[in-house]
């Protein structure tokens, strides 16, 4: 902390000069090569460009507001040993003035603090990072390398990075440029020039920089849009034309990886909780989603859970399935397990289940288990959903084996989990819906045992209650997806629990009862069961917390014992 305070106090060139110290002092006291600004060397610098709109610059964020999720909570303060070059902004841009200390700009918050944090304890030697980013611009335009125009980020990308790693070279550091992260694409959707060519752009961009930076394989890291933001509903069509755009340019390019981050988390937005930008939770998890892919280039990345060492049941025993389902809340989006607390001290919620075996995919198959585990949160970051809670009280209140399948994409909407899917083709959810019960099933006959569906618990979409176009069409589009689910599974009498928070409240949209129709659909089917959880903790507009998932899950687990 002491050091931290100096950094901050010092005048700027201070800094300049202590960061450029540090970085000869590690080589230098390091059995590092020395090697030449080329990078030949292994040990050298790794050095990082972050590059894009108002999602990488980090519009909305607060870096007062880390401090609310635990896994990220130390990132509003300084990384001393990861040096940082930045550029941000349009028309006042606001500058590091040379090689300064990785931290939050001001008040912003962007992926570069949790990609830093990620990669640190997997990587030997040391990373630098230059950002150059500005809201509301084009590829198309702005960052253009042929005809750069508007802002002309292009040509101030490139005066960046030179200039940074002239700085580097000048002082003997040697250097690997080790990617490019972007995150772009927004924009270009509302000029119908640049959202058709958006992939043909990419392209072009990626091996323009690669030649004048005179690396040939720069690896580049292209973010997913974000589909739970408002634009991934209204604007579904364009969003979905710029990311066959980006797929086009990874898939035709050898050192380019589309990376998927549409399950990360969005800012609560005023007055009906959707947003445009992701806002602090989301720019820390995609941060860690780039980091991941970097790990996954080298051949490293995630590792998972354990599969269970023990299976829990004797062959020929009947397995009760239960299958949980949905989006945001479901997924356990602002759910922490560092915030789990015990049940007055009878349960802990941590505690892995054993006798329970679970499988899961999360993120529309972002995270998925490793074939079953033992039923434990089990979240991408730290993060869990009411199938703890559920899967406790079931377990203590239920004689017989038991098993659990949880089925997730908090980027989603209800259009993508039916039959039809939308003209958004790449996000059609139904069909990895079915395929993932339909396996989950067959893996436990296999093993030689009857699966008894006990029932699907889902949780209605958050976002569909928030645009009245997809509000007024939410319960229709339910009972699609419930009447084609039990016709592919040939369970016709399949139970259906859904449950309900409090519907958004806003003047226009109240006008389209959704409760009032939810209700109306159970009264006529007899295998549905409509849960009112108005009540629960924790709950900001669409969001729940920690408290209010735990809870979730123990109402939806009393609600299935009742109905016994």
């Amino acid at each position: 902390m002491m050091h931290s305070m100096i950094l901050r106090n010092k005048p700027h060139g201070f800094i300049q000069c202590l960061i450029l110290y540090l970085l000869v002092n590690i080589i230098q006291e390091s059995p590092w090569a020395r090697g030449d600004a080329s990078g030949d060397s292994h040990q050298a610098v790794r050095v990082f460009i972050f590059a894009g709109q108002s999602n990488m610059e980090g519009a909305d964020s607060n870096k007062d507001h880390i401090q609310r999720f635990p896994p990220f909570r130390g990132l509003d303060q300084p990384q001393l040993d990861v040096p940082f070059w930045y550029c941000l902004g349009r028309e006042n841009k606001n500058r590091s003035q040379g090689w300064t200390t990785l931290q939050p700009v001001g008040s912003l918050v962007g992926p570069e603090l949790s990609f830093a944090a990620h990669l640190k304890p997997e990587l030997s030697g040391s990373l630098a990072i230059i950002k150059c980013a500005a809201g509301g611009t084009h590829l198309g335009g702005d960052w253009n390398p042929d005809q750069p125009s508007g802002f002309k980020m292009y040509p101030l990308l490139l005066q960046e990075v030179r200039e940074a790693l002239g700085q580097l070279t000048a002082q003997g550091v040697a250097y690997r440029l080790e990617g490019l992260v972007w995150h772009q694409g927004e924009n270009d959707m509302f000029v119908p020039e640049y959202m058709a060519r958006y992939g043909d752009h990419l392209i072009g961009f990626m091996d323009r920089l690669r030649q004048d930076l005179k690396a040939p394989q720069l690896p580049v890291f292209i973010g997913e849009l974000c589909t739970k933001t408002i634009w991934g509903m209204d604007l579904r069509p364009r969003m979905y034309a710029i990311s066959q755009g980006q797929k086009k340019a990874a898939a035709v390019d050898k050192h380019a990886f589309y990376v998927r981050n549409a399950h990360v988390g969005v800012e609560m937005g005023q007055p009906v909780g959707l947003h445009y930008h992701y806002g602090t939770l989301g720019q820390l998890e995609q941060g860690v989603e780039f980091a991941e892919a970097y790990l996954r280039h080298l051949g490293k990345g995630r590792k998972g859970n354990p599969s269970l060492s023990k299976w829990p049941y004797k062959e020929g025993e009947t397995v009760r399935l239960f299958i949980l389902a949905g989006h945001r809340n479901m997924e356990g989006e602002w759910a922490f397990v560092q915030d789990l607390e015990s049940d007055d001290g009878a349960r802990d919620w941590r505690r892995p289940i054993s006798e329970v075996a679970f499988k899961y995919t999360l993120g529309g198959g972002v995270w998925q288990s490793n074939g079953w585990e033992a039923l434990s949160p089990a979240g991408l970051y730290g993060t869990f959903g009411p199938e703890v809670s559920f899967g406790h009280v079931m377990q203590e209140a239920l004689s017989g084996p038991m098993g659990m399948l949880k089925v997730t994409h908090s980027g989603s909407q209800i259009i993508d989990w039916t039959p039809e899917g939308s003209e958004a083709k790449d996000r059609h959810f139904y069909p990895v819906w079915i395929a993932c019960i339909q396996e989950a099933v067959a893996d436990l006959e296999a093993c030689g045992h009857p699966v008894d569906l006990a029932g699907v618990f889902y949780h209605l979409g958050e976002n569909d209650m928030s645009f009245g176009p997809y509000r007024r069409q939410a319960v229709s589009r339910l009972k699609r997806l419930m009447e084609q689910t039990r016709a592919d599974l040939k369970a016709p009498e399949l139970d259906w629990f859904v449950s309900q928070q409090p519907p958004t409240d806003q003047e226009a949209l109240n006008r389209l009862n959704v409760t009032a129709e939810l209700t109306e659909l159970a009264a006529a089917d007899p295998h549905l069961t409509h849960i009112k959880v108005f009540d629960l903790p924790q709950q900001d507009r669409l969001l729940i917390g920690t408290e209010g998932i735990v809870a979730l899950g123990k109402r939806l687990a009393e609600t299935y014992l009742q109905s016994r």
